[in-house]
């Protein structure tokens, strides 16, 4: 099992390329920050947490942009993974996403997974022309356009809300493969869309039963022909060896923990503390 930190970034608090160093100094497999553009005052979406328009957080406000964000990370670090939970590509032009990425794993030497999220947040998708009730095959699409521009010499593609014809880009990213997750509740309906398009998938808080959802995931995965096994990243909020323990025996593969909305030394002493009770559980600087 890995340990893995996530940062939900703002205009205030440790600097995104301050805590991922701070990570990789201590011993993180992986650095991970979210997305959103802009928080639209009148919503008619609830937040999956708080189950109303209420935002449990105001740094829902206040993110910053993950890719700058990770560009920053990726200058001062050498091997921790760069992620998002969650970026939302269908808020992005992909030709362009796509090269944003292709370059940050080019200038990385190949740190980037792509976490990505249909988005809850159906107002703010509106604003992006992105229909909620089709937010799903927009991502998918989105994907797709990305992959053959990341792999292919004259690629082209043609859907519904991506169309190009045959274009050249580079860099191509170092990874033959831009490992994807996708951050949403562990639902059959989510499942069948990693199998079909993803390599793992990232819990949200509202997941509690990780062991039935990981279960299905693996079964849902074997039945779509996949071979291996999924990655599954599950967020946590305190180190406990049993818990722990049980989810990796259940398929757990890598673990997140949050940092705290403060000041740089604050945070860096609560990443030692961390660091100090996972360090039994194998995190090694």
């Amino acid at each position: 099992m890995r340990f893995g930190i996530v940062l939900f970034t703002s205009d205030r608090g440790i600097t995104p390329a301050a805590a991922a160093k701070a990570a990789e100094d201590r011993g993180f497999h992986s650095f991970f920050v979210p997305e959103h553009t802009h928080i639209p005052v009148k919503r008619e979406a609830a937040h999956p947490g708080t189950q109303t328009a209420e935002l449990p957080d105001d740094r829902y406000m206040r993110t910053l942009d993950p890719w700058v964000a990770l560009g920053t990370a990726a200058a001062v670090t050498s091997r921790i993974e760069l992620s998002t939970a969650v970026a939302l590509p269908t808020e992005s032009d992909p030709i362009t996403l796509a090269k944003t990425i292709a370059t940050l794993d080019h200038l990385s030497g190949g740190r980037v997974t792509l976490g990505a999220g249909f988005g809850w947040n159906t107002d703010e998708l509106a604003d992006h022309g992105i229909p909620g009730k089709r937010r799903r095959t927009a991502l998918r699409e989105y994907i797709e356009a990305m992959r053959a521009l990341w792999t292919e010499e004259e690629a082209s593609y043609s859907g519904d809300f991506v169309s190009f014809g045959p274009s050249w880009a580079w860099p191509k990213p170092v990874q033959p493969h831009i490992p994807l997750l996708i951050g949403a509740g562990g639902t059959e309906r989510t499942f069948r869309w990693i199998a079909q398009s993803a390599d793992g998938w990232i819990t949200t808080p509202q997941d509690t039963g990780i062991d039935e959802s990981t279960a299905l995931l693996h079964k849902i995965w074997q039945e779509s022909g996949r071979e291996g096994q999924p990655r599954v990243v599950a967020l946590d909020f305190r180190p406990d060896p049993e818990r722990l323990a049980h989810w990796s025996e259940a398929g757990v593969t890598d673990v997140l923990y949050g940092l705290p909305d403060k000041p740089e030394p604050e945070v860096l002493a609560y990443l030692d503390r961390l660091a100090g009770k996972l360090a039994p559980l194998g995190l090694t600087a």
